[in-house]
């Protein structure tokens, strides 16, 4: 695999074991639990999880559904370290792949859920349509994509939001954009399925849902 740049989970690698605090404090794991309530995944079920980071959504997934395959994907070797570790920590047994959401190293057909949960933001919008192409190929007949993330308005003119469109290429990241893009990918009842908020309502989330 060549050598690419990416952004990581937490901005930079020294902050990395700060991560995990700092967004179980901000209400991540709700927000990912809601995710994955959504999904309504079976038994029988594999499921990625692109932009796996340090493995929040694939312990939390594995520990309610043992039978489902689980499988996380992450550029971040650092990361996926710390998703090992606290695989081993929980007790699961889930698989942890390093590569990049738009080049997945699994075949056509691979999985019945794929999962895309704060990382959508990191992507530029080329990147971000890539990936959705790539999630829709490895998406089983009758699968679907559930992907949460930080959303920008560009309506909006407060500090704070201002502030954060400028980081990690959030201006681009709007309802209207990711719903478009997902859309050209190729995937069929593309929607929002609910949006909310968080740190006192300083930043809006979206919830999306496709289906193959």
């Amino acid at each position: 695999m060549s050598q690419r740049e990416f952004l990581p989970a937490a901005g930079r690698d020294v902050f990395l074991p700060l991560y995990d605090p700092l967004v179980s404090l901000m209400g991540f794991g709700r927000a990912v639990q809601e995710l994955i309530s959504q999904a309504n995944i079976e038994r029988a079920h594999s499921v990625l999880d692109v932009g796996c980071g340090t493995g929040t959504l694939i312990v939390m997934l594995k520990r309610q559904y043992l039978a489902v395959q689980v499988v996380g994907l992450d550029p971040d070797s650092k990361a996926l370290q710390r998703a090992r570790k606290k695989a081993r920590g929980a007790g699961v047994s889930v698989q942890l792949d390093h590569g990049f959401a738009d080049e997945l190293p699994y075949g056509e057909q691979s999985f019945d859920r794929v999962f895309s949960s704060f990382m959508f933001h990191h992507l530029d919008e080329d990147e971000r349509e890539r990936t959705s192409r790539e999630v829709l190929r490895v998406l089983k007949p009758g699968g679907s994509f559930h992907l949460l993330d930080f959303v920008s308005n560009e309506t909006s003119h407060g500090f704070f939001e201002r502030l954060f469109a400028g980081h990690a290429l959030m201006k681009t990241n709007t309802n209207e954009r990711i719903l478009q893009l997902i859309t050209r990918a190729g995937f069929t009842n593309v929607m929002k399925v609910k949006e909310r908020s968080m740190l006192f309502g300083l930043m809006r989330t979206s919830y999306f849902r496709a289906t193959v």
